[in-house]
C-alpha cells in the first residue's frame, strides 16, 4: 500500500500539468465572456469536452508509455520527414502565436494591479528562462505543480459570487443550445481552448522524459484523467463566477482582466484581486509550457535531441529553439501598439485547422500493432474516440468559418 502510494506520487504529474495549463489567457477570457454573455447557458458542454479531452489525452499518453517516444518521433517514423516537418511548421506558428498572448496575459494582469508591462514582461521572461536552463524535469514538474495549485483562485471566486447551486446543477445536466452567432463562436471557442495540438505533443514528450514505462501506466492513467477533470472544474467555475456577478448586471466584457475589473463593485476587492492573480499566473504557465512544448515538437519531428533533462551542449537546437519563442514573444508584447487580438485570432484559426489532423495521427498510431503491440485501442473506444475526433473536425472548420464570417465581429 506504502509503496503503491510512493509510485502514485512519484508518477503523477504530466497529466495534472498538461490539462491545467489550457486555462490560459485565451481559455480564461473564453469561460469569461461566456458567463458575461450567457450566463450558465454554456456550462452544460464541459461535461462532453471533459469526456472528449480524457479520451485524447489517455491516447497520448499511452502511446508514450508504450513506446518510449514522443509524438513527434512517432510521426517522422510513420508518415515521413516531409509531411512531419510541414505539420510542425504550422504548429510552431501557432504555438508562437499563442506564446505571445500569454506575455500579453502578463502585462495586462500587471498592468491592472499598476505594474508597468516594461518591467514585469522581462522579469517573467528572464525568470521562465532561469527555471527551464537550470532545474530538471523532476524540479521543473513540482514547479508546475505548485502553479497548478494557483488556480483555485477561481474556485474561490466562484463561491464568493453566492450562486444558486441548485440552477448551477441543473445547467450542467440541460443542454440548452442557440444559433446566436456569439453563442456558437463560444461553444467552438471552449472546445477549442479545452482541446489543443500542442497538449498531445507536451503531454507524451512528459512521460518519456519521466520514464514512465507501461507496467506503470495504470497510475498515469489516472494522472491525465484527474488533471481532465481538475481543468474543466476550474473552468466550470470561471463561467460561475461571472454569470452570477457580470451576466445579471448587463456588462460585457472583452477579456479576463476586464472580468477582474467589473467584479470589484459586484463581488468586493478580494474577488478582483484573486481573479486578476489567477489570470496572471495562468498568463505565466501557459509562457512557460507553450515554448517547452513547440521546442519538443520540433526537436522530436526532426530527429534532433530534446530534453530539459539534458545539459546545453546535448540538445543545444532543443535550448535555442525554447530560448527564442520566449524572447521573441516577450519583446513583441512590448512593442506600443501590437495587434494582440489578431495574433490570438490567428493561433485559434491555425489550432483549430492543424488539430483534426493531428487526431488522424495520433488514431492511426494508436491503432497500429506494430507500435502499440497489445496497447492498441479497443473497438469501443475506437468508436468513441473516431466519434469524438470527428466531432472536433467538424467544430474546428466550423470556427474557422465563423472566424472569417461577418457575425463573428461581434467577439
Amino acid at each position: 500500500m506504502f509503496r503503491n502510494l510512493l509510485l502514485i506520487l512519484a508518477i503523477i504529474g504530466p497529466g495534472i500539468i498538461t490539462a491545467t495549463v489550457d486555462n490560459d489567457a485565451g481559455g480564461i477570457t473564453t469561460y469569461s465572456v461566456a458567463g458575461a454573455e450567457f450566463g450558465l447557458d454554456l456550462l452544460w458542454t464541459l461535461i462532453p469536452i471533459t469526456i472528449i479531452l480524457i479520451i485524447v489525452q489517455e491516447m497520448s499518453a499511452r502511446m508514450g508509455a508504450v513506446t518510449g517516444k514522443g509524438l513527434g518521433d512517432l510521426i517522422r517514423e510513420r508518415f515521413g520527414l516531409k509531411l512531419t516537418v510541414l505539420v510542425f511548421l504550422v504548429l510552431i506558428i501557432a504555438n508562437l502565436a499563442v506564446t505571445i498572448s500569454e506575455f500579453a496575459g502578463i502585462a495586462a494582469s500587471g498592468e491592472m494591479f499598476g505594474i508597468s508591462r516594461y518591467i514585469l514582461v522581462p522579469l517573467c521572461a528572464i525568470l521562465i528562462l532561469v527555471l527551464m536552463v537550470n532545474f530538471e524535469y523532476k524540479h521543473m514538474e513540482k514547479v508546475f505543480l505548485f502553479l497548478a495549485l494557483f488556480y483555485a483562485t477561481y474556485i474561490i471566486s466562484g463561491f464568493m459570487a453566492a450562486p444558486d447551486w441548485s440552477l448551477v446543477g441543473e445547467s450542467l445536466i440541460t443542454p440548452t443550445f442557440s444559433f446566436h452567432p456569439l453563442y456558437l463562436i463560444l461553444l467552438i471557442g471552449i472546445i477549442g481552448t479545452t482541446i489543443t495540438p500542442w497538449m498531445q505533443f507536451y503531454l507524451q514528450s512528459s512521460i518519456v522524459e519521466k520514464g514512465i514505462k507501461i507496467s506503470d501506466y495504470r497510475y498515469s492513467k489516472w494522472d491525465v484523467i484527474i488533471g481532465c477533470i481538475i481543468t474543466d472544474v476550474v473552468a466550470a467555475f470561471i463561467i460561475i463566477a461571472v454569470a452570477f456577478t457580470l451576466h445579471p448586471a448587463g456588462i460585457g466584457i472583452e477579456a479576463a482582466t476586464d472580468a477582474a475589473r467589473a467584479l470589484e463593485p459586484l463581488a468586493g476587492s478580494f474577488a478582483k484581486i484573486l481573479f486578476g492573480f489567477g489570470f496572471f499566473t495562468a498568463s505565466f504557465f501557459g509562457a512557460a509550457i507553450l515554448p517547452l512544448a513547440t521546442s519538443f515538437q520540433l526537436c522530436e519531428g526532426i530527429g534532433w535531441e530534446s530534453g530539459i533533462n539534458k545539459r546545453f551542449r546535448e540538445a543545444p537546437q532543443f535550448y535555442i529553439i525554447m530560448a527564442f519563442l520566449i524572447i521573441a514573444s516577450a519583446a513583441l508584447i512590448l512593442i506600443p501598439g501590437i495587434n494582440l487580438i489578431f495574433a490570438m485570432l490567428i493561433s485559434q484559426v491555425i489550432n483549430g485547422i492543424v488539430l483534426p489532423v493531428i487526431l488522424i495521427f495520433m488514431l492511426i498510431l494508436v491503432n497500429d500493432k506494430k507500435i502499440m503491440k497489445s496497447y492498441t485501442n479497443g473497438r469501443i473506444y475506437n468508436i468513441i474516440a473516431w466519434g469524438a475526433s470527428g466531432i472536433i473536425i467538424l467544430l474546428s472548420a466550423a470556427m474557422a468559418i465563423l472566424t472569417f464570417f461577418p457575425a463573428a465581429q461581434i467577439w
